[in-house]
């Protein structure tokens, strides 16, 4: 293998992340044919298929995942050869970057914008997805670090709470229920649940909710994103349990109203999570550093 690049390389990895040539030529930004032809002299010199055809596209080989931990590897000592040397400049000449989950793209701009206001010769690449996309690139190490609801639980991670995450019922204010107080569960399920999708952070909180209190709620409206919900529940098409943060403008504009269920607001935390591994340089470690002190201040209030 003493041939292999480091296009071959990225090849390999970003057709396992995306189980897709197509979805890995447009991250690559080249052909699919290009990032195919990569992947074939990759194989040629191992002697060995990297790659197999799954269910949900494209997986790795047993050989393909020591190829993969290998180009995880070199492109992260390459990154951190790369930024030590900008940061022979000190902190100002780094690069960061972080992945968030959706919901905190509600106040993490403004954090990154107080932080950039007192750095401004640092980089930083921002990557906002839901759960599983954040985690995925945790796991890869294309991250510095990730802001997020809770820690995953399969990875060796270091991880720092950074505020209260309170997460509530909410209704159109024209909704029968916008005006009563203490509601019980048993009285919301008869209504239509507007929920995020399978394996979302809020989703599997409101489960464990439920099934701690013994209450089934029927089969409702699953949406891919908070907008989604926020905009199906003014329509009037149901009530959803949503993050208080990222509802407190419609809230103030009398949008939406939050309803006084019984049990709630149910707090969980947000979290910096970084692998056990991962060394922070500069740039990066003084961003950790200030969002471990000041993230509360640019958390929304209802």
């Amino acid at each position: 293998m003493k041939n292999l690049t480091f296009k071959q390389l990225r090849a390999l990895k970003s057709v396992a992340l995306t189980g897709s040539v197509t979805a890995a030529s447009e991250e690559l930004a080249v052909t699919p044919p290009a990032v195919t032809l990569q992947i074939q002299q990759l194989e040629e010199q191992v002697g060995l298929p990297l790659l197999e055809r799954g269910r949900n596209g494209f997986r790795l080989t047993e050989p393909g995942k020591v190829i993969f931990e290998l180009a995880k590897q070199l492109e992260e000592q390459l990154r951190q050869a790369e930024e030590s040397i900008y940061n022979l400049r000190g902190v100002e000449g780094g690069r960061i970057r972080i992945g968030v989950i959706s919901t905190a793209k509600y106040f993490m701009p403004k954090a990154i914008a107080a932080f950039l206001r007192d750095h401004l010769e640092i980089q930083l690449d921002l990557k906002v997805g839901n759960r599983q996309e954040i985690v995925s690139g945790l796991r890869s190490a294309s991250f510095d670090f990730a802001i997020m609801g809770r820690p995953p639980e399969d990875l060796a991670v270091i991880s720092e709470v950074i505020g209260d995450h309170p997460h509530v019922f909410i209704s159109s204010p024209l909704h029968s229920l916008s005006s009563i107080k203490n509601i019980t569960l048993e009285k919301l399920t008869n209504e239509t649940p507007l929920l995020r999708e399978q394996g979302s952070g809020t989703r599997m909180l409101l489960h464990r909710f439920l099934t701690e209190q013994k209450i089934e709620w029927r089969k409702g409206m699953e949406m891919g994103s908070n907008e989604s919900i926020k905009q199906g529940v003014m329509a009037g098409l149901g009530i959803s349990f949503i993050s208080a943060h990222t509802i407190a403008a419609e809230v103030e504009e009398g949008r939406l109203a939050v309803l006084d269920v019984a049990g709630t607001p149910l707090i969980r935390h947000w979290y910096l999570v970084r692998l056990q591994e991962k060394k922070l340089l500069p740039a990066s470690l003084a961003f950790w550093e200030f969002l471990k002190k000041s993230c509360r201040d640019f958390l929304p209030k209802l």
